[in-house]
């Protein structure tokens, strides 16, 4: 495998080391809040969030349906602090309208990752789901090794290189 290869099975397989996904949003008087949610996520990259209605970032993703996304590694299990993987998508935000198809399957999704709290949350008509669907995006490996991320259903890995960002294949 060539290095390109080792790192886009790295990308693909990054986002189901974690459970959960540092969302940020903005207000629609451009206020920034950071939190973050507990996801699935589809094989087209969309990141679904189950959110309560009463939270800031549900409030603003109303408002605002740009949203970035940040995973990353957990800091115990970083060699260095300072180069930590991530991965961060720029999203729209969708509403996924409760009990219709496309939400019973969601919801089915969060219950077998995420087990019985589900049902409870379920029961509770504040909580929302929302499809994040990424444009583009970039994942970080460590240190000089940063890719771009574009094309079709977000496979396309172009490192960065160079103090101004460009990319190169």
């Amino acid at each position: 495998m060539s290095q390109l290869e080792d790192i886009q099975a790295e990308y693909e397989k990054f986002p189901e080391e974690l459970e959960s996904v540092i969302i940020s949003t903005v207000s629609a008087q451009a206020i920034p809040n950071a939190s973050y949610a507990p996801f699935v996520i589809d094989d087209s990259k969309n990141i679904y969030i189950y959110v309560s209605g009463l939270s800031t970032h549900t409030k603003n993703l109303y408002e605002n349906p740009h949203v970035s996304v940040l995973f990353i590694e957990d800091e115990a299990k970083s060699n260095l602090i300072f180069a930590r993987r991530r991965l961060n998508f720029d999203c729209r935000a969708n509403l996924i309208e409760r009990e219709t198809d496309k939400w019973n399957q969601i919801v089915e999704q969060f219950q077998a990752r995420f087990g019985q709290i589900i049902e409870v949350l379920r029961g509770l008509s504040d909580f929302r789901i929302f499809q994040l669907t990424p444009s583009e995006g970039r994942f970080v490996v460590g240190f000089g090794a940063a890719y771009h991320i574009s094309g079709d259903n977000l496979n396309e890995l172009v490192q960065i290189t160079g103090d101004s960002n460009q990319k190169q294949g």
